[in-house]
C-alpha cells in the first residue's frame, strides 16, 4: 500500500504547495515547472538514500497480509483472533502518527529515520523470541514494534523527500520516491507465497487429507476447508507431539524472512548513522501545548478535513480486509491452497499498481472529488459481485476492486489537505494515524467469517465483504461532498 506521511515544520508551506498542486492542477504554470530541475545535484545522494526506505514498509505490509490465515492453521485458532495480526500491525500507525511528526519537528529528519529503523529492527528481531515460545500474542507485540517503526519512517521519508528541492517539482520527486514502494510490496507477497505459505507443514498435512479424502472433490470448497480445519484439530489431540512438531517448524518457517529483513534493516540504520544528511527544518517555531490545541482546533473545525480522516480510515479498512481475506475467499470460495491464493494476491497488485498510472493520467481531466466517486462506484459494483456470485468469478471481482482502490488514498489525502496551510504539518500526521483503520475492520470481518452467513446459502467469507462494501459507500459520499459541497 503506498502510504502518504505526516509533514514536519519547516516543510509544511511546501506540502500546502504540494497539495494545491495534486488537487488542482489547472493552476500550475507548466513553463515554470518544466525549467525547475526535478533533483538538484547536493540532494542526489540523499534523495537515493532516502527512496531506499520506500520498499521497506510496502514490503512489511504486503508479508504480512497472507500471516492472518498461516496463523489461524498453525495455532488452530478462529479467524476473529487470527486477524488480530493485522489490528496489531496497524495499530502502530494509530500510536505512532502524531507524536512522530511532533519528534521530527522537535528534532530532525535523520532522527526521525534512525529511530524509525532501529525499531523496525527490533519488532522483527522479536520474531525469533516469539517463534521459540510459540506464543501468538508474542508475534502482536513483535508486529506493533515493528509498524512503530514503519509510522515513524513513513511520517519522515515523504515530507523530507519533498523538501529536497523546488515546491513546483515536490510531486513529481514523491512520485518518482514512491516507484520504488511496490518493489517492497511485490518482495514481500513474492516471499510470503514461496517462502512461507508454500513451505509450511500444515499445508502439507492439508494436501496429505485432500489426497486421502477423494470424495472432497464433490463437495464445495468452503465446506471441504471446514472438514480440513478439523482433521487439523484432531490432530493436535491424538498426536499433540507430533503436531507441536509441526507447529514449532511453520514458525521457525515464518520467522526466517524477518530475521533477514531485520539484517537488512540493520545494515541502513549503520549506513545512515554515519552519513551526514540535509537538515532542511527550521527549528524557530517551538511546538507548545497551546500551539497544538489551536492547531488541532482549526482542523476539526474544516468538514473536508475532517471527514477526509473518516474516508481515509474506511479506505484503509476496505483495502487491508480485500487483500488480507483474498486468501480465505480463494480457499474458501474456489478450493485453492494457501499458496496458489496468494498468487492471486499477487495479480491484484499488479492490477492496483497498472490502475494508479491510469488514474493518474484521469486526475489531470477531472476533479479528484468526482475521480473518488467514480472508483469508489467501481468498488461498490465489483463487491456486490465478490458477495453473490462466488466462485472464480467472484475471485475476479474481488482482485479487481485493486484497480478502483488504486489512488484512493492519496486523492483523498489530497483533498483533506487543500487550504490547510502552516497547519499542513499535523493535518497529515492525522491522516496517517487513520491507518488505524486498518487495524479495526479485518477483526470484525473475521467475526463475521466465523459466524453464520447473512445470507442462507451463500459462504460466510463472500457475505463478509459487505464490510468492505460499506467502506466504498463511504469513500463515495466523502467524493461526492468534496466535489460538490466542499469546493463550493
Amino acid at each position: 500500500m503506498n502510504k502518504p506521511s505526516a509533514a514536519c515544520a519547516d516543510s509544511n508551506e511546501i506540502i500546502a504547495e504540494e497539495v494545491n498542486i495534486a488537487t488542482a492542477g489547472d493552476d500550475i504554470n507548466q513553463a515554470n515547472v518544466s525549467k525547475t530541475p526535478i533533483l538538484a545535484k547536493e540532494y542526489l545522494l540523499p534523495f537515493i538514500l532516502v527512496a531506499a526506505l520506500f520498499p521497506l514498509w510496502g514490503f512489511a505490509n504486503d508479508i504480512t497480509n497472507p500471516l492472518v490465515k498461516a496463523f489461524k492453521d498453525i495455532f488452530l485458532i478462529s479467524n476473529a483472533q487470527s486477524s488480530m495480526v493485522q489490528f496489531a500491525f496497524y495499530l502502530g500507525y494509530g500510536i505512532m502518527a502524531i507524536p512522530a511528526a511532533i519528534f521530527i519537528r522537535r528534532f530532525s529528519y535523520k532522527a526521525g529515520i534512525l529511530l524509525g529503523l532501529a525499531l523496525y529492527a527490533i519488532g522483527a528481531l522479536l520474531f525469533l523470541p516469539a517463534s521459540m515460545t510459540a506464543q501468538f500474542n508474542f508475534f502482536l507485540l513483535a508486529l506493533c514494534v515493528l509498524t512503530c517503526g514503519l509510522a515513524l519512517l513513513e511520517t519522515t521519508a515523504n515530507p523530507y523527500i519533498l523538501s529536497m528541492g523546488s515546491p513546483e517539482t515536490s510531486t513529481q520527486r514523491l512520485n518518482l520516491a514512491q516507484a520504488f514502494n511496490p518493489i517492497g510490496s511485490l518482495g514481500g507477497m513474492f516471499v510470503a507465497s514461496n517462502y512461507i505459505l508454500s513451505e509450511l507443514k500444515v499445508e502439507e498435512f492439508r494436501a496429505a487429507e485432500k489426497l486421502a479424502h477423494p470424495e472432497y472433490a464433490d463437495l464445495l470448497p468452503s465446506v471441504v476447508d471446514g472438514k480440513l480445519t478439523q482433521a487439523l484439530v484432531d490432530f493436535s489431540v491424538a498426536e499433540p507431539v507430533a503436531h507441536q512438531a509441526m507447529q514449532a517448524a511453520d514458525l521457525m518457517t515464518v520467522r526466517g524472512p524477518y530475521i533477514v529483513i531485520a539484517s537488512v534493516v540493520a545494515l541502513l540504520f549503520v549506513l545512515f548513522l554515519f552519513r551526514k544528511l540535509p537538515d532542511t527544518i527550521t527549528h524557530d517555531e517551538p511546538l507548545t501545548v497551546k500551539v497544538l490545541k489551536a492547531t488541532f482546533g482549526r482542523l476539526l473545525s474544516s468538514a473536508r478535513y475532517r471527514e477526509g480522516v473518516i474516508a481515509q480510515a474506511f479506505y484503509v479498512g476496505a483495502q487491508i480486509m480485500s487483500w488480507t481475506f483474498i486468501i480465505h475467499y480463494g480457499m474458501t470460495s474456489v478450493g485453492l491452497t494457501a499458496a496458489q491464493a496468494q498468487q492471486y494476491n499477487m495479480i491484484a497488485m499488479g492490477i492496483f499498481l497498472a490502475s494508479r498510472f491510469i488514474c493518474t493520467f484521469l486526475l489531470a481531466k477531472i476533479r479528484p472529488g468526482q475521480l473518488l466517486q467514480v472508483l469508489a462506484l467501481g468498488g461498490i459494483t465489483l463487491s456486490f459481485g465478490t458477495i453473490f456470485i462466488g466462485g472464480m468469478t467472484g475471485l475476479y471481482c474481488l482482485i479487481a476492486t485493486s484497480a478502483c482502490m488504486s489512488l484512493m488514498f492519496p486523492t483523498i489525502y489530497g483533498i483533506a489537505l487543500k487550504d490547510t496551510g502552516n497547519d499542513a504539518s499535523l493535518a497529515s500526521a492525522g491522516l496517517v494515524m487513520a491507518i488505524v483503520g486498518g487495524a479495526l475492520m479485518p477483526p470484525l470481518q473475521g467475526n463475521m467469517i466465523d459466524g453464520a452467513s447473512l445470507i442462507a446459502g451463500i459462504p460466510a467469507v463472500q457475505t463478509s465483504f459487505v464490510l468492505p462494501l460499506i467502506c466504498f459507500i463511504v469513500i463515495a459520499i466523502y467524493g461526492y461532498r468534496a466535489h460538490h459541497i466542499h469546493k463550493a
